[in-house]
Formats: structure tokens, sequence, C-alpha cells
């Protein structure tokens, strides 16, 4: 039996040069689901991205999908791309194993939280406090380097990775510390500042937009408490739900994050294309 892509409609251009189409995945000629490929909306169009693929349950488990991705891969060459990527959900495990099978490799993961609205107190000699301004500049550029720098050594060129960052300042950050929504706060534990907080409140719940204890003074628990104070702000501003990115590798903060209850709703991946 043969497996193939049949377009169902024309290649889509939008006007800053993205492309889209939606195909069929077809045995035979007999549709058995579908799949929608685009070029990347932050990456452009060197980074590909399957939006969408299902497979229609009596034909699961036939290795349909696995021929579908395959085909994928070689239309989106067409296009000129040299990376794609895509999304799998936390609870889509033999997704997860096709993905990883075909040779794409995890490069972050969304986990979140529900809150049942109760506030753990914070260690004693602990305190909380907004970033002052004179603070914001130089936590900006290292945020900045930091942020660009893991995207680089997940393969992400280096401009690609640098105006990504410059792209998620220009959308969480458009005021600085005045910007609507969002905290940005530093830990300070008996006098000493430990670490900051950033997190922004979105619609429907609250986000860690970075959490990070000084280098110096990791291992003393600093991290847990930040992730206090961010459930405590989402509490506060009425939110019963808060998520977080963390990058692949990254072990120590996913094993805290599990460690308060997080679970991972989001698996990111990606693949270069040779």
């Amino acid at each position: 039996m043969t497996t193939t892509l049949r377009p169902t409609e024309p290649l889509q251009h939008a006007a800053d040069g993205a492309l889209s189409r939606r195909y069929q995945v077809c045995v035979n000629s007999r549709p058995v689901g579908g799949i929608h490929l685009s070029t990347h909306p932050e990456y452009g169009p060197t980074v590909a991205r399957v939006a969408e693929l299902f497979i229609e349950e009596p034909d699961r488990g036939r290795g349909r999908g696995t021929v579908a991705v395959l085909a994928a891969e070689e239309v989106v060459r067409g296009w000129g791309c040299r990376r794609i990527e895509t999304s799998v959900p936390g609870d889509a495990e033999p997704a997860l194993r096709l993905a990883t099978t075909l040779g794409y490799v995890v490069s972050n993961q969304n986990m979140a939280k529900h809150l049942d609205g109760s506030v753990a107190d914070l260690p004693v000699g602990s305190v909380v406090r907004p970033m002052t301004e004179a603070e914001f500049v130089p936590w900006l550029a290292n945020q900045r380097e930091a942020f660009a720098r893991v995207l680089i050594e997940l393969g992400v060129p280096e401009d690609e990775a640098y105006s990504k960052t410059d792209q998620g300042h220009a959308k969480f950050l458009p005021d600085g510390l005045a910007s609507e929504n969002t905290f940005i706060s530093v830990l300070e534990h008996d006098g000493v500042p430990v670490g900051v907080l950033w997190v922004g409140l979105w619609p429907d719940m609250a986000y860690v937009l970075d959490v990070e204890a000084d280098a110096e003074h990791r291992g003393h628990g600093h991290g847990r408490t930040l992730m206090l104070v961010a459930e405590a702000q989402a509490v506060a501003a009425g939110r019963n739900r808060i998520g977080l990115n963390v990058f692949a590798g990254n072990t120590p903060a996913e094993r805290l994050y599990e460690s308060l209850g997080y679970e991972t709703t989001m698996y990111h991946l990606y693949k270069n294309l040779l």
C-alpha cells in the first residue's frame, strides 16, 4: 500500500512571505487523515511546522503517521526549509514516540499546575519586592543573552535566536517594568538579593516567564521560594492555574516543578533537515 499526501488547497502565501498548506493523508488514494504544514510564524521561511497531524482511528498503528511525516519533510525541503518543528500534547505518548523515532528532539516543554487558592509562607528571612528601574536594565540585558544562548544551543541560528528573544520582550514587556499584567520581583534573603521572578497574567492563567536564583546563591532552596511567590501572585490576581516553560536538559528545574505538582502539558520538538 502507498501512503501519500494530497493537497486540499492551493499553497497559501501570506503578506510576510509565510507559506501554509493542508493535505489529506491517503492510502492508495483513500483518505485516512490530514496534515497541516506551514512555515514558522516566529523563525521565518527557513523553519517549518507540522501544525496538525491526525490519522483516523481505523488506520492508526499501521505506520500511516510515520510515512506522512516523512512525506511532509520532503514537502518543506522543497519550500527551502532547513528545520522542522512540531508540538505534542503531554499525554500523547504514541505521538511522542513517533516523533522521537523519526529523529525529532525535544527542545522544551510546557508545564502547568492547578491552584487551589492556598498560599504557602515564605522561609524565615526571605522577602520579595518589586524590581527597581536601576536593576531592570542590566537584568533585561542578561535575560536576553541567556535566553538567546539557550536557543542557539538547541540549533537555532544566532540571528534568529536573538530575533525571537527580542520579539518576546517587545510583546511581553512593551512598557518595561510598567507593562500591564506583569510582575518582575526580586527575592531577598537576610537582606541580600538572591533571585528574580517574572510573572505575566494571561486571561485564563498566570505564566512564569523567567525564574532564576543567582548563581552564587543556588542550592539553598531559593528557586522553590521564587515559585511559591509566583503561585501567590497568581492567586492574588484571581488565577487558578499557572504555567511555565522548561528547556530540555534543565533537569534540576524540571524536578523542582514536578515536586511542586506541575505536569507537562505540551512537548515541543525539532529536527534539522539535511
